[in-house]
């Protein structure tokens, strides 16, 4: 499949049909940036950004692995939740808030995408497998998915996905919607 403007925006229609969190996840996009940045959150609103990361898969992930990572992190003291989400906020590179927001419990690079997504989700876009694969059936990306993803990894998936999301004219966003679609199957009618 070849990711154009056309087809980023054939998929992007199915991702609410198709995805049940698709609602509760654009409020937070719309909340949690703010949210975040003033302080004024609570333990739930953190707690929720590790469960999303991992619901999102509608039960494709595995239970047992998914509830140990979400009971990982509510081990976290929330003071340490709250150094480690400042500390990203005030630093400067990408390497150094998934280096702040990896000191939690429960947290790997991964999980830490997705912290970084909803505390600036016009310069960040969650990693996992499904993302990577998507663009990886489309000829962005050659390499498989790392079975621990580095902060190089996630570099290197940021770029092309900026470069994407520049060439098809679309936001951040709307190419994560696109590739869950792509690797849900969704894509298929528009494959080359």
């Amino acid at each position: 499949m070849d990711l154009s403007a056309e087809s980023v925006g054939r998929l992007v229609e199915a991702y609410p049909d198709t995805q049940p969190l698709a609602g509760v996840e654009a409020d937070h996009l719309e909340m949690l940036p703010s949210t975040l940045e003033s302080g004024s959150y609570g333990r739930r609103d953190v707690e929720w950004i590790v469960q999303w990361y991992y619901r999102r898969f509608l039960g494709d992930y595995p239970d047992a692995e998914r509830r140990e990572a979400e009971d990982a992190f509510s081990d976290n003291e929330f003071d340490d939740i709250r150094r480690a989400i400042d500390g990203a906020l005030q630093r400067e590179t990408t390497g150094a808030r998934l280096e702040c927001l990896t000191d939690l419990t429960g947290v790997d690079v991964s999980v830490a995408t997705a912290f970084l997504q909803f505390l600036d989700p016009k310069t960040y876009l969650v990693l996992s497998e499904t993302e990577w694969e998507s663009l990886r059936r489309c000829g962005e990306l050659s390499k498989q998915y790392p079975s621990r993803p580095s902060s190089a990894d996630y570099d290197r998936y940021l770029r092309v996905c900026r470069s994407v999301s520049d060439r098809c004219e679309c936001t951040l966003q709307t190419l994560y919607r696109a590739l869950w679609q792509i690797q849900i199957g969704q894509g298929r009618a528009d494959s080359d």
